[in-house]
This record gives C-alpha cells, sequence and structure tokens, in this order.
C-alpha cells in the first residue's frame, strides 16, 4: 500500500456564523438598558474582515468587545481570531476601534510550524501553499500525531485542519 494521505492546515473562521454572532450583539446593544441613548454599536464589514465597534467611552467599548465574544463563543466562532486594534477618538466625544479577523496562516508562523514537525522526527512532508500548510504521510498515524502537536503548540490563532484523504 503506497498510497499517500494528507490534510491541510487552514486558519479561517465561518462568516456566516461570524455575521450572525454580530447581528445578536447588536441587537442586544439595542435593547440593554446600560446602553439606552449612547452612541454604541457594531459593524461588520465581510469585504475588509474588520469589524468596527463605537463606544462613548473605553470601559464601554471594552463592554461591547466582550459582549461581541460571547456571541461569538455561543456561534462556535473561535475568539483568539479577533485581532484587536487600536483605540482611536472618533466624532461626538466617541471612540472607536477596528477589530481584524485573522484569515490565513501567515508565513513566519508556516515556516515554524514545518521546522517544530520536522523535530518530531516522523515520517512526513510538510510544504506552504499559499495561506495553508500540506502535510503528507504514508501513514494516517503520523498525520495525527502532527495534528496532535499543532493543536497543543501551534499559533495563538484557530487552526482547522481539513481536506483529511
Amino acid at each position: 500500500m503506497a498510497d499517500n494521505h494528507a490534510f491541510d492546515v487552514v486558519s479561517e473562521i465561518n462568516q456566516v456564523e461570524m455575521h450572525n454572532a454580530v447581528d445578536q450583539a447588536q441587537r442586544e446593544l439595542a435593547v440593554r438598558f446600560d446602553f439606552k441613548g449612547t452612541h454604541a454599536s457594531i459593524e461588520f464589514s465581510k469585504k475588509d474582515n474588520t469589524i468596527t465597534l463605537l463606544a462613548d467611552h473605553k470601559a464601554q467599548l471594552d463592554t461591547v468587545l466582550q459582549m461581541l465574544k460571547e456571541k461569538m463563543a455561543k456561534r462556535g466562532v473561535p475568539v483568539n481570531a479577533l485581532i484587536r486594534g487600536k483605540v482611536e477618538d472618533a466624532t461626538h466625544d466617541t471612540v472607536r476601534e477596528v477589530v481584524k479577523l485573522h484569515t490565513g496562516i501567515d508565513m513566519d508562523d508556516a515556516r515554524q510550524m514545518i521546522k517544530e514537525i520536522k523535530q518530531l522526527k516522523i515520517k512526513v512532508q510538510a510544504q506552504i501553499m499559499e495561506n495553508k500548510l500540506r502535510v503528507t504521510a504514508k501513514k494516517i498515524d503520523d498525520l495525527q500525531t502532527v495534528i496532535a502537536h499543532l493543536k497543543a503548540n501551534g499559533p495563538e490563532y484557530p487552526l482547522q485542519f481539513t481536506n483529511f484523504t
């Protein structure tokens, strides 16, 4: 049996579930008593993969972000996919923060993962393919060892393992 088995390591988020999480957070903002009469809002841009948070002050902004994280967790969207931006002043004495959603595997992280896979001393090959990493081996057990290692020692953003053949 000379078949090779493979899987891809990717970092993606479910856009539909992310949109639903933002929608739920927006609805909660509209009905919560402590946000009545404030400028607090959440806007999701699918095109840019960004979320814009707006609030009257920094503490309120943190509350809005925490509310969004709770909705993301309930919908199964990894919270560690959020990359916080700089809090900046906006119009009408409000503050704004643009939060990016992490997608794809960074080139430096992919190289580090390949280095760690080679240090496992098992017979697998790993190669970088655009914004994902493909790992191939003759034994499925070797691939499962790599997956377990990457889950335990991977980068801080979420990883998914797809196209397992």
